[in-house]
């Protein structure tokens, strides 16, 4: 029988997991009204852009004016990835919330994706989190490809505790577990996240969620049962990895407006509003032109799905 929390955090990552590689430039204008009507939805935490060196993600170049431009809702945390030290020094200047850390856990895509070895990805984020402590910002810290990874297949997973135990002795304690490719399965799922808890009690873990195999509900239930304290998100679907073999094709975030309506019909209150979301994800979606791939957009809901009782539709009574 599953357990399930009462509530869970949902966090957005469209504005930078969504647009980092997406198949065209978006101007700094539209990233701003993509992020203020994320705001205005609801989302309490949203990742509004990255400060990694403009030639390796040049879709997220104007990382400072997109942080100048958004508009500031009390109580939301607008986080920004910093791939290491210098990208964290960029972020706190331009005033960011939250500082989001970086390192694979798969050496190869590592080297791929951000040049470097494990041993150094994570010395960055060590660098990087003494640098949001000094400043009294919140920090947190992605382990991607810690699941499944095309280049090498299933990730260990004393590699994935050997990078959590490296980063708790250096005091980090909000860490998430991202399935980058979204082939990763309920019962790994669970099994990780439930040895993680027991052995760092003292840390918060979240389910960063890609959807390539179509596991991606029973994924997230397995999380939660497993006891993750919060899940991420892109609204209609937006994103993927930049360094994804030929084989792997889309490997999506899985739609924010699904994991409201996930967590909503299973009883866990999000402090998210569905409809509001829908409606923010409707409008990204034409402000970049593209189909939004949410099943919540394309009716499936249990509000869509509910037909009116029509009076005239009930038989006569022959009394």
């Amino acid at each position: 029988m599953l357990v399930l929390p009462h509530e869970i955090e949902i966090v957005e990552v469209a504005p930078r997991d969504g647009l980092q590689s997406f198949p065209r430039p978006v101007d700094t204008a539209t990233k701003i009204r993509m992020v203020n009507l994320l705001s205005r939805a609801g989302l309490r935490t949203i990742e509004v852009t990255s400060f990694a060196h403009p030639e390796v993600v040049p879709h997220l170049a104007d990382a400072e004016r997109v942080m100048a431009g958004i508009e500031r809702r009390p109580g939301t945390v607008y986080r920004a990835l910093v791939p290491n030290a210098r990208g964290a020094e960029r972020a706190l200047a331009a005033g960011a919330d939250e500082l989001l850390g970086l390192a694979i856990v798969s050496r190869t895509y590592l080297r791929r994706n951000q040049n470097m070895e494990r041993a150094e990805a994570l010395d960055q984020a060590v660098r990087a989190f003494a640098l949001a402590e000094a400043a009294g910002r919140r920090f947190v810290m992605a382990l991607g490809m810690a699941f499944w990874c095309p280049y090498e297949g299933l990730i260990p997973e004393a590699d994935v505790m050997a990078c959590v135990a490296f980063l708790h002795r250096h005091g980090v304690r909000n860490i998430y577990l991202a399935g980058s490719v979204g082939l990763e399965d309920p019962r790994h799922v669970s099994a990780l996240f439930a040895r993680l808890r027991a052995d760092f009690p003292e840390c918060r873990f979240g389910y960063h969620i890609h959807d390539r195999g179509g596991f991606a509900p029973a994924n997230i239930l397995a999380a939660l049962d497993a006891g993750v304290a919060w899940l991420e998100g892109a609204v209609c679907g937006l994103g993927g990895g930049i360094a994804m073999p030929d084989t792997v094709g889309d490997a999506g975030n899985y739609p924010t407006e699904d994991l409201v309506n996930l967590c909503a019909v299973a009883g866990i209150a999000s402090g998210l509003d569905l409809q509001r979301i829908m409606a923010a994800a409707s409008e990204i979606a034409a402000l970049l032109d593209i189909s939004p791939r949410s099943r919540a957009l394309n009716g499936g809901t249990r509000a869509a799905a509910l037909k009116p009782v029509e009076r005239a539709a009930w038989p006569v009574s022959c009394r």
